[in-house]
């Protein structure tokens, strides 16, 4: 790919953000930036095409590039050019007006003196580690002193262990739905088994096509990483497999617990067969017995009492008996 000229920004004084330009509409996401031993660090959370301009005065990245970070049908990647990266990464966000896990792009510019992070959504470990550098002076200075890919490093190394809180809550979520199983609520955990399966489906959409990236990140750390912090990423790469297995784990579980659930339902249902099929039993014959002297023919003692009361005591008994076999058994 031809060589493309260094980016070009104003200085700024180190250490400070600096607002957008006029060139920023006024109900978009404010342009910051931090600069600190000549690396600058620009955030540009949920961008919009008049950011594109912004950019475009200080940076000459690729025009492509540009349609990826607006584009909204992007796929984890990694590209490279001579004088930067452009990274695209996904990472999973729980949003509270649906109530469920979609997925937040992160698109990253890394160059050798800048770093310029643009999600399209609000991303808590980002804000948190750009807060963090503004505010705290010798933070600041000990990131930035060890360049632009160690930058990355700890914004991609947050994002990723931001996963696990929320695993946590899944994996309670699979315990809790246990207990309700075996406490007799199966009907009622159907739809939060449901929901909790979704949620795992999601993350793994979100986890899945990003490992071959962080494959990637690994191999092409060495442009902007000093040799003695070459562990780093190897650090990302086994926190993303971490990731992984936990959901695969949570994936078997799920579905144990599904197949649980059914055979639960399913015995609930058997039981209630099983009486239904009794009562059917005890009550042919004696329904039997009931049509036999319910004809209307003569037959001895049809006109008298005793009779009857001992038609209905042998009724009794056949019934009781029949119960009692059924009970000693074990069917009722």
């Amino acid at each position: 790919m031809p060589s493309l000229p260094k980016p070009r920004f104003a200085r700024v004084t180190r250490g400070r953000s600096v607002s957008a330009p006029s060139v920023v509409e006024p109900e978009a996401s404010q342009v910051e930036a931090i600069e600190a031993l000549d690396i600058r660090w620009v955030n540009i959370e949920q961008p919009r095409h008049s950011h594109r301009a912004w950019l475009e005065e200080r940076f000459d990245f690729h025009a492509l590039d540009y349609e990826d970070v607006f584009s909204r049908n992007q796929r984890p990647k990694i590209d490279e050019y001579d004088d930067y990266l452009f990274i695209v990464l996904y990472f999973p966000r729980f949003d509270k007006h649906v109530g469920r896990l979609n997925a937040a792009e992160l698109d990253l510019f890394v160059g050798p003196d800048f770093l310029v992070t643009l999600p399209n959504q609000p991303l808590q470990p980002v804000e948190y580690l750009f807060e963090r550098c503004r505010a705290n002076d010798e933070l600041r200075e000990q990131w930035f002193s060890k360049g632009t890919g160690y930058l990355l490093y700890k914004i991609v190394d947050a994002c990723v262990d931001a996963s696990f809180p929320m695993l946590a809550k899944m994996g309670n979520k699979l315990e809790r739905i246990e207990d309700e199983i075996f406490e007799g609520r199966s009907k009622e955990v159907v739809r939060d088994i449901s929901n909790v399966k979704q949620e795992i489906i999601n993350f793994r959409k979100v986890v899945r096509p990003q490992r071959a990236v962080f494959g990637d990140l690994e191999r092409t750390k060495q442009r902007y990483l000093a040799e003695d912090l070459d562990l780093y990423f190897d650090d990302i790469n086994d926190a993303s497999e971490r990731v992984w297995q936990i959901l695969e784990t949570y994936k078997e579980t799920v579905e144990a617990l599904e197949a649980t659930n059914e055979s639960v339902l399913s015995h609930q249902l058997n039981d209630v067969l099983r009486v239904l099929t009794v009562l059917s039993v005890v009550f042919l014959p004696l329904t039997l017995i009931a049509s036999i002297f319910g004809m209307n023919v003569d037959f001895p003692g049809f006109d008298q009492a005793v009779p009857f009361w001992i038609i209905i005591v042998a009724m009794v008994a056949l019934a009781a008996g029949m119960i009692v076999f059924f009970r000693r058994r074990r069917w009722l």
